[in-house]
């Protein structure tokens, strides 16, 4: 019997998507000029305002107006007919200083032993539909408005296209959980007012599909388009309105987007605007490396990984993993996860330590998705007390890197 998937994306100029990049770029000038900040950054997004507030610790300073701006106008809000413009928009600050009831318990004299900055729950997920390991519809989803975004910038292929836009692809999978067909995907795209919405569907057709189809990395990936699909663009017939000015933007409204599309669970922690301290973001990356390195081992071909903290401290309450049957060891989900307990060391600073994270690596990760990403590296500048300027190469999506998976293997007799 098929069972239809859906999941869903949004743009770099969608409004929470906004707030998601300030609050990130905040957090990376913070920890370009101390990489010991603490930071826990909210922006909201409305009609020709922007609103910041949150906490910090940081012995630098950084002028946040200027980076809010400088946000808005890469993402390409620069029209006053936008209703939100980088150069006019107001930006108005209240962060204020990190608590140091929270801070007790998170700094500690031996940095092994740092606590977790909150308590919850985080999880990883992996699955075997794409070769990055995630989820096929979310990934399409993202790809759909990735490349709605690179036309509008890049070309004049769509010269009406403006900065906000949505996706949501539904894909059918078989008994055996596999895909077999993409059957829906639609398409909300904010434009200008002179363009017929005859000419939007069109161009979504004939330019927007044919490009994501060809940047797959499997063949079986392009055939599942040639099997017929729903296309819905701009459903209403018009999407002039748009960005802050159509609707509110906040910082961690869209977490399933940041996620895995509805596959697998969510604990409820948002990422952006936290430096690594927090573990919603730091050891959601962790889960999300455990899970991808169990399946590209051969251990199992789909898994949910679960970890758990306790507000200062520092060992994680337990460990949860469901390989949802498909394991190829003779050991029950519960040897499992203590297995690869010892492997993974899951204290919020070995994390840290692990993926670079006092580096200023996380406004790239506010779009298109926190997982299923290439790990690169590149250079960044760091910013010292005296201002001298500081190159330094660090690692993007280092939680992506398949670094562990022998280690796996040999601990499994894979």
């Amino acid at each position: 019997m098929s069972r239809f998937i859906t999941s869903e994306s949004v743009s770099e100029g969608h409004p929470d998507k906004i707030a998601d990049q300030i609050s990130d770029a905040l957090l990376d000038e913070f920890l370009r000029r101390d990489s010991n900040s603490k930071v826990a950054c909210e922006t909201l997004v409305t009609t020709g305002l922007v609103f910041l507030a949150g906490e910090v610790k940081s012995n630098s300073y950084v002028d946040v107006q200027q980076t809010a701006r400088t946000v808005i106008k890469n993402i390409g809000y620069t029209k006053e007919e936008y209703q939100f413009a980088a150069d006019s928009c107001g930006v108005i600050s209240t962060i204020h200083e990190q608590s140091p009831d929270i801070n007790q318990g998170v700094e500690k004299e031996n940095p092994l032993l740092q606590g977790a900055g909150d308590q919850g729950m985080m999880f990883g997920y992996a699955c075997k539909d794409t070769e990055d390991l995630m989820p096929l519809p979310v990934m399409l989803a993202h790809q759909l408005v990735y490349e709605l975004a690179q036309i509008r910038k890049t070309t004049s292929l769509m010269p009406y296209l403006r900065p906000d836009s949505k996706s949501q692809v539904t894909v059918e999978y078989n008994d055996d959980n596999q895909p077999v067909k993409v059957d829906t995907i639609v398409i909300s795209t904010q434009h200008d007012e002179n363009v017929s919405i005859d000419k939007i569907k069109k161009d979504v057709e004939e330019i927007l599909i044919p490009r994501v189809v060809e940047k797959q990395k499997y063949q079986t990936t392009r055939d599942l388009f040639n099997k017929g699909f729903k296309l819905f663009v701009n459903p209403t017939g018009k999407f002039v309105i748009g960005g802050p000015n159509g609707d509110t933007g906040l910082t961690g409204r869209k977490i399933i987007v940041d996620t895995y599309g509805g596959r697998g669970s969510h604990g409820g922690g948002a990422f952006s605007g936290k430096d690594a301290s927090k573990v919603d973001r730091s050891a959601a990356y962790a889960m999300r490396h455990v899970a991808k390195n169990m399946v590209a081992s051969g251990l199992c071909d789909e898994v949910l990984v679960q970890v758990a903290y306790a507000i200062g401290v520092a060992e994680p309450v337990g460990l949860f993993v469901d390989t949802y049957g498909s394991s190829h060891t003779d050991m029950s989900d519960g040897e499992i996860a203590e297995r690869i307990l010892k492997i993974f060391d899951l204290r919020p600073y070995a994390i840290i330590e692990r993926f670079g994270l006092k580096n200023p690596i996380f406004l790239p990760t506010a779009t298109y998705g926190h997982f299923g990403r290439t790990p690169y590296e590149k250079e960044v500048t760091l910013i010292g007390e005296d201002k001298k300027e500081e190159k330094k190469l660090v690692c993007f999506y280092p939680w992506e890197r398949l670094d562990y998976a022998q280690r796996i293997k040999k601990e499994f007799n894979l």
